[in-house]
């Protein structure tokens, strides 16, 4: 559908303000920043010009679609994620040997498409960690770990990643993610593989005693709070049947389809009652992070209900039209922005164009919807930035004193000779 909406530009500040918070307020104003109760003043503050200006301009239904029918169901899917994950606790301590440790990435690289790059992050950093605790050389695992768990593993399903989320809810059926699996296998393959050359060249390298020390320090494996398992597989269900796809009469009022929220809430609800409180506190769980993404994607969500509009009025004088341009023009943003609104961005700007030849998914050329989605997730491992939970990782890490690089030092040493090649031969091969 075609939209000619009357948007000036300036109505695009407070998007671009409210990205370059998130962008560099971490780096610049780290105190401030950390508090979540600033980060919803940031939200509000540039939120309400926007408000009034799409209200004064009669842009009512435009909010309520936004707010209710995107962000509600991604905050709701994200928290229950969070908190169902949150309930699964893994501990142990095993041998760190090369073979271990890809093994250990490579079973991320599948949970972080059913349980999300977040989840799967959250419940594997800590474990990897640990195994590796007498190590002397383990940055680079953890920066891997970063590339492939938190980010490309996730490519598979709506769960595995937020942007991909946002592309269901614009009506791409939960099993089309499976037809991205040759992009999934050959981006964590290629990265398992050059992971595994990397982690033996420097297990190599141990003195003799770090080596000796991690073959007698070892704990089993053990896997706690497994009811949880069965709520997030209640998760997976509701995402992939409780839509119009199965469900026709949600066709006849858009508000049947918050029956899919309501399951995936009482997933977080049975999960929370039917998990031991003294799991979780060993599990470090807090609300913070799932609270910092509510207050930030609010603000974004609001703040880029006019560039959306603007971007599907002039979609066709912008230039941006071949699934490679696609592909780099999201990998770009993704890289430097959050790989979310940049997504919904760039879907937005396909429907302007208003292509209708070919397979069409989501309201758009299927081509241009897979370079959207794959490199939305890949390219967001690019910085820190670029997806929720590099930063999670990187802050999980420092806490039991890996030294991780900085910003700029994590783009040089390692996401622009190890991940760029990669995803441009993933373009080469298969984004045409």
């Amino acid at each position: 559908m075609e939209h000619n909406y009357d948007i000036p530009l300036l109505s695009l500040l407070p998007f671009i303000l409210m990205l370059g918070a998130i962008a560099v307020l971490p780096l610049t104003w780290n105190h401030f920043w950390e508090k979540n109760k600033n980060k919803l003043l940031v939200s509000i503050i540039l939120s309400i010009p926007v408000l009034i200006y799409l209200l004064v301009n009669g842009y009512t239904h435009e909010i309520i679609h936004t707010m209710f029918f995107d962000y509600v169901p991604f905050i709701i899917l994200l928290g229950a994620l969070f908190t169902i994950t949150g309930g699964i606790l893994l501990t142990g301590d095993i041998q760190a040997k090369p073979s271990i440790n890809t093994l250990f990435l490579g079973i991320g690289a599948v949970l972080a498409s059913f349980m999300g790059t977040t989840g799967a992050a959250m419940l594997l950093i800590r474990p990897v960690i640990q195994t590796n605790k007498e190590r002397t050389f383990k940055v680079h695992t953890i920066l891997f770990f970063i590339a492939i768990v938190a980010n490309c593993g996730g490519l598979l399903t709506p769960l595995g990643d937020p942007p991909l989320f946002m592309m269901y809810l614009r009506g791409a059926p939960f099993e089309w993610f499976f037809t991205l699996d040759v992009e999934w296998f050959t981006t964590n393959s290629l990265l398992l593989l050059i992971y595994y050359f990397v982690d033996s060249y420097y297990y190599k390298k141990e003195p003799a005693e770090a080596i000796k020390w991690d073959k007698t320090n070892v704990r089993p494996i053990k896997l706690e709070g497994k009811i949880n398992f069965i709520f997030l597989i209640g998760v997976v269900l509701s995402v992939e049947f409780l839509n119009e796809f199965y469900l026709p009469f949600v066709k006849t009022n858009e508000y049947f389809k918050f029956i899919r929220e309501i399951v995936i809430l009482l997933m977080a609800l049975l999960s929370l009652k039917f998990t031991q409180k003294d799991l979780r506190k060993r599990n470090n769980f807090t609300w913070h992070p799932i609270e910092e993404v509510a207050y930030l994607f609010l603000g974004i969500f609001v703040t880029m209900i006019p560039a959306l509009m603007y971007l599907q009025s002039h979609a066709k004088t912008l230039g941006v039209e071949t699934p490679p341009q696609f592909y780099y023009y999201t990998g770009i943003l993704s890289s430097f922005l959050d790989n979310t609104p940049t997504a919904v961005t760039f879907h937005s700007l396909a429907v302007g164009l208003g292509i209708k030849t070919g397979e069409i998914v989501a309201g758009i050329p299927e081509n241009i919807l897979i370079a959207i989605s794959v490199a939305s997730v890949l390219f967001g491992s690019m910085t820190y930035i670029g997806n929720g939970p590099n930063f999670m990782v990187k802050a999980v890490a420092e806490e039991n004193n890996i030294k991780m690089p900085d910003f700029f030092s994590y783009m040089i040493k390692f996401s622009l000779i190890v991940l760029l090649p990669i995803f441009i031969l993933v373009q080469l091969l298969f984004i045409h």
